[in-house]
């Protein structure tokens, strides 16, 4: 005779492992500022992304296992192209494309034996700043419209709570920078540029709003605040 488990204690050890999973990364912040939306990531890794593009005005950004994460991100990105190759471009939205990662996520949480251990982001710059949109996606597949900013992976609590005193959806680019990573680094370490990954969707880049900030202008940025 197979051994009986609740139901209850099965999801209750999908959570537990995935949780403890995803706290093990470093953590990532998605904010609003005055001319976009920007993500900061503690990520050493100069190749290994967590932030990317997805299509004309939406990002991706992930934390947990990077070859999960980042297999959605493949995924993510076909679907855009086709479904604005098909209809048109304005069609492609974050929310539905959210909605398809949530359902993905829930099945593999519900069905499989190992769930997936990532916890992603899907930024959408609207036509004004206060219309963006950011969707939280968690490993069992629940969706969170998140308002102003959101924090994934390890200590998000901590990161969350040392962020929201500081947060003014009207500061500058250099402002949201620094306010992020303090956020990020927590009163007894020091970020330096080479341990972050940031990138903005960003009203003034054109068409394709998506760019990486570069390493020399977070230097910049970070060397600016300590003056």
């Amino acid at each position: 005779m197979p051994f009986y488990v609740a139901p209850e204690q099965v999801m209750k050890d999908r959570a537990d492992y995935a949780r403890k999973g995803i706290a093990r990364g470093r953590a990532l912040l998605g904010t609003l500022y005055n001319q976009g939306v920007l993500i900061c990531a503690e990520n050493p890794s100069r190749s290994l992304h967590k932030i990317s593009e997805i299509y004309d005005r939406i990002a991706f950004a992930g934390v947990g296992k990077y070859n999960e994460f980042d297999q959605l991100r493949v995924a993510g990105v076909r679907h855009a192209d086709t479904k604005g190759y098909a209809y048109s471009r304005h069609d492609v939205e974050a929310r539905s494309l959210a909605n398809i990662y949530a359902q993905y996520l829930g099945q593999v949480f519900t069905h499989e034996m190992k769930p997936m251990e990532v916890e992603i982001l899907v930024a959408e710059l609207g036509a004004k700043v206060e219309e963006s949109q950011l969707y939280h996606i968690l490993y069992d597949g629940t969706v969170v419209d998140e308002t102003n900013y959101c924090v994934l992976g390890g200590d998000a609590e901590s990161v969350i709570a040392r962020f929201a005193t500081s947060f003014d959806s009207s500061w500058s680019l250099e402002e949201a920078v620094t306010a992020s990573v303090a956020a990020l680094a927590g009163a007894d370490r020091v970020l330096s540029a080479t341990d972050l990954e940031v990138a903005v969707l960003s009203l003034g880049n054109g068409r394709r709003t998506f760019t990486r900030i570069s390493q020399e202008r977070l230097k910049e940025i970070l060397s600016a605040e300590k003056e």
